[in-house]
């Protein structure tokens, strides 16, 4: 819809003084998928990173380095959710052999392990098991990043990995938190 444009909400409050994040947040790009609102944050607390698919390449660990490296930000939390579409799609395509028409193939590709890892383990709600599989697999990979990893071992960062519930709203913790 070209030419359409919705008021602008003016923000939560202004973004003055330091910036001081206390966390990273990598999350998808679905819209209804809003880490600030989610984590209940205002300007300047958050550093968010959103990919498709949460595919992550050599620039987003790069940027989720950011914090955490020149800051001291204690936090990076890989944020997924129910009902994701683009793994639903995936896993439906891919068990079924069919190409992906309407997913980009970097995006399918970054998923791939997730399902594998999905058929592997078996059990019911496989859509939910891949969700769960792709976080925990993007935590991992930046627990054990080269820049991450030293940090994570001293305890002055956590990552986290979690899910939220596009139906009800709670976020699940799923593992990474600190004691």
């Amino acid at each position: 819809m070209l030419g359409h444009r919705r008021p602008v909400r003016p923000a939560r409050a202004p973004a003055r003084g330091r910036r001081e994040p206390y966390g990273v947040v990598l999350s998808c790009i679905e819209s209804r998928v809003a880490p600030e609102l989610i984590f209940d944050t205002g300007p300047g607390d958050l550093f968010v990173l959103r990919t498709g698919g949460r595919a992550v390449g050599p620039v987003v660990t790069g940027s989720a380095e950011y914090g955490p490296v020149t800051s001291a930000t204690p936090l990076v939390f890989v944020l997924g959710h129910r009902r994701w579409g683009a793994i639903d799609a995936v896993y439906k395509a891919t068990l079924a052999g069919k190409p992906l028409p309407e997913q980009p193939d970097a995006n399918a590709k970054a998923l791939r392990p997730a399902y594998g890892l999905t058929v592997k383990e078996g059990g019911p709600d496989a859509v939910d098991r891949m969700v769960r599989a792709r976080i925990e697999l993007t935590a991992d990979d930046l627990r054990t990043d080269a820049d991450l990893s030293p940090m994570v071992k001293e305890g002055a960062l956590a990552v986290v990995g979690g899910s939220y519930s596009l139906d009800t709203g709670p976020l699940e913790v799923l593992s990474g938190a600190p004691a």
